[in-house]
């Protein structure tokens, strides 16, 4: 899938001066002010496969509240906002949860007087989204440096109905500031298509302002696998229907249905793998203890070992609240599934547009409510294995973009928005 700006679709290589000619490399900042950075979480492991990526052809460095993972290799320069922040328990990589208004007050100036002093050392800002998405951007093109934002989701009202009356008006002013600061821009980034639309409707951005850049797949980790070799070094039985959750455990993520699903009916044989942890971990476990086995947590793994235990699988899940979106509809890009397919398996997803695009309208999958009752049908009656394994297959003759590809589509948002301000890499 080739990357693509406003309009036109393109597949675009590198500026000539870094493909080896004369010249100084591009310096780009990744601002990544909502997240810390644990590289087992999906929007850390996007934003650094993105900038390994990258970093052939540009000098990147990451900015992150804090860093979440003293593992974290030496290959990517990392400069931590808040050290000093780091929570003492590490969930998810979520750098803002429970953050009062007078400390996000404090942190939007610390954030603010980073982008002042970092201008004179970088070229251009990406700015990962987050609840003021392009303020940063906004406020660095005001000083002569053009920023990037990079959109994942639209904020939603409707997720955050249930919370109290506070919450809800910071979700609401912080989606209208952000609207406002990202009109400002001359290019904006978007994971998906369906993002960009959502864009358009909620924040009222001009379609030709958005560049829309598929994620990528790490094909190095990511590829075919043999089912019996996983399995024997997982120690998982070859006559088991496996099925398997990657990710993180929050209120996106609705594994509520399948789990109960389990407990209610017990078949003999049948299990659900769940990698990962979150805000909802303590709830799935109570849940997963009245499934007599069938349910098995087993928390952050590392992530050099997920495709194995992608390719042990027989069935992928990718469940997705609607309620998490503005349009009620999946919008992001979601790292999973194409890492999924990438291995061969077949996936199990919410319904939606964009899951039916990943999906290959049903050659890959299927579109399943994650409700309990929706589960309960499904697994009353199971695909056979051999089917799933068919699926799976045909996946693998649909290869998934590189990360060399978003890294190239990237450059050329850099590029549009430092031409914007009279200026050339």
């Amino acid at each position: 899938m080739a990357p693509t700006l406003g309009a036109a679709t393109t597949t675009p290589t590198p500026p000539a001066h870094r493909r080896g000619q004369v010249g100084s490399r591009l310096r780009i900042c990744y601002l990544v002010p909502g997240h810390g950075l644990l590289p087992t979480v999906g929007p850390s492991r996007n934003v650094l496969s993105l900038s390994r990526a990258l970093a052939a052809y540009a000098d990147v460095t990451i900015a992150v509240r804090y860093r979440l993972d003293d593992g974290l290799g030496d290959d990517m320069r990392v400069i931590e906002l808040e050290p000093e922040r780091r929570p003492d328990r590490v969930v998810d990589d979520a750098a803002m949860r429970g953050m009062s208004a007078l400390e996000f007050a404090r942190y939007l100036a610390r954030l603010r007087r980073f982008v002042r002093e970092a201008r004179a050392r970088f070229d251009v800002f990406l700015e990962k989204s987050w609840i003021l998405s392009g303020s940063l951007s906004a406020y660095g093109l005001r000083l002569g440096i053009p920023g990037v934002p990079v959109e994942n989701v639209v904020p939603s009202a409707a997720r955050h109905r249930d919370a109290g009356l506070a919450k809800r008006l910071r979700i609401a002013l912080g989606r209208s500031l952000a609207g406002a600061a990202l009109r400002r821009l001359p290019v904006v980034l978007a994971e998906t298509e369906e993002l960009k639309k959502a864009m358009v409707r909620v924040w009222g951005l001009a379609p030709e302002r958005i560049a829309v850049v598929p994620l990528g797949v790490d094909r190095a980790l990511f590829k075919p696998l043999d089912q019996a070799t996983a399995r024997a070094q997982l120690g998982i039985p070859l006559d088991r229907f496996v099925m398997l959750y990657v990710g993180v455990l929050d209120e996106t993520h609705t594994l509520d249905g399948p789990i109960e699903a389990l407990a209610s009916l017990k078949l003999p044989g049948v299990e659900l793998h769940v990698l990962g942890d979150g805000v909802r971990g303590v709830l799935y476990a109570q849940k997963a203890a009245a499934a007599n086995g069938a349910v098995i947590l087993h928390g952050r793994v590392p992530h050099e070992t997920v495709p194995l235990w992608i390719a042990a699988a027989d069935l992928c899940l990718a469940p997705y609240e609607p309620r998490a979106f503005a349009t009620g509809d999946l919008g992001y890009a979601t790292m999973k599934v194409p890492e999924y397919l990438a291995v061969g398996r077949a996936v199990a997803g919410s319904p939606s547009a964009r899951m039916r695009t990943l999906l290959g309208d049903g050659a890959f999958g299927f579109l399943i409510d994650f409700s309990r009752e929706s589960w309960l049908r499904f697994l009353t009656e199971l695909p056979s294995r051999e089917r799933l394994a068919a699926m799976g297959c045909a996946a693998l003759a649909h290869p998934q973009p590189s990360w060399d590809d978003t890294a190239r589509g990237y450059l050329m948002a850099c590029e549009r928005a430092l031409s914007a301000v009279g200026r050339t890499s």
